[in-house]
């Protein structure tokens, strides 16, 4: 499986401006710019892209071991903050709430260390990666 996306940018970098088009069409022409990265501007950004691949990306993830587990899913919900320090992405933390039948507390946080560590996002970062995870 293949997957793409375009960025297409102009002008400098912080008077310029770029969008992006994935190849689904969720973003068509999306905007970006040096302000919607930096600071409060309109549009996205590549550490917000980041976040929600990595949010989504784990979170089938962990859906998958549950299932395996034979446990029935009502919900999961996962917020990942991406924290980027001087040029680098250094942290992924990923807090994550859940609603699964007859789960026990420690079978489900095994799994979520399970997902944190084999989701294909996280596999991709080279960055410290955490996980905080409570059942409701």
């Amino acid at each position: 499986m293949k997957r793409h996306a375009t960025a297409v940018w102009n002008g400098s970098l912080k008077e310029g401006a770029g969008h992006l088009t994935t190849q689904s069409g969720t973003l068509q022409n999306t905007q970006y710019s040096f302000k919607s990265r930096f600071e409060e501007g309109i549009g996205t950004n590549p550490e917000e892209l980041v976040a929600a691949a990595h949010s989504g990306c784990f979170t089938m993830q962990l859906s998958a071991y549950i299932t395996e587990g034979g446990f029935d899913i009502e919900s999961i919900e996962t917020k990942c903050d991406i924290n980027l320090l001087e040029g680098k992405i250094v942290s992924s933390h990923l807090t994550v709430s859940a609603k699964i039948k007859g789960i026990p507390n420690e079978t489900f946080q095994e799994l979520v260390t399970k997902a944190e560590v084999n989701c294909p996002i996280s596999k991709l970062f080279n960055t410290e990666i955490s996980t905080e995870a409570s059942l409701v």
